[in-house]
């Protein structure tokens, strides 16, 4: 008999900022789910090229970023080592690098915080910095 885990209904604030200049705010429903050693969030967000589904698998010292539909990536973490990684949109596919200076991730009384701060790179461009916070927290019934 296997037990299954629920998936508990979360509100979620991502939070992104590249380079300390830009800053980018979204505010989705989505699910939180805990396995293992791992957590992961799960959510969906309307962009111009269609539907993106995200999921942030987050652990102590490292994480990955999923995203599937109209854009596909995956970036995985872990705190100071470069992984290669992927990002594809409708014109082609791109070799990424991701380099995580911090990773802090917490869960407790339904509420949650997940942050990586780390140097971002694809095929050849200029290293960015980016950080990334997302908050999120139980939707009561």
């Amino acid at each position: 008999m296997r037990l299954s885990v629920p998936e508990v209904p979360v509100k979620i604030n991502v939070k992104t900022t590249i380079d300390l200049q830009e800053t980018f705010e979204l505010m989705v429903f989505g699910t939180y789910l805990e396995k293992g050693n791992s957590a992961y969030l799960r959510y969906e967000e309307a962009m111009e090229e269609g539907s993106v589904r995200t999921i942030v698998k987050m652990a102590a010292n490292n994480a990955l970023i999923l995203r599937g539909g109209a854009i596909k990536m995956r970036l995985p973490f872990e705190l100071n080592r470069k992984l290669n990684g992927s990002y594809e949109m409708p014109f082609g596919q791109f070799a990424t690098v991701t380099k995580a200076k911090r990773i802090d991730y917490s869960y407790e009384n339904g509420k949650g915080h997940f942050g990586v701060l780390y140097d971002f790179s694809m095929e050849g461009a200029p290293i960015s910095t980016y950080q990334l916070e997302i908050a999120f927290q139980e939707e009561k019934e």
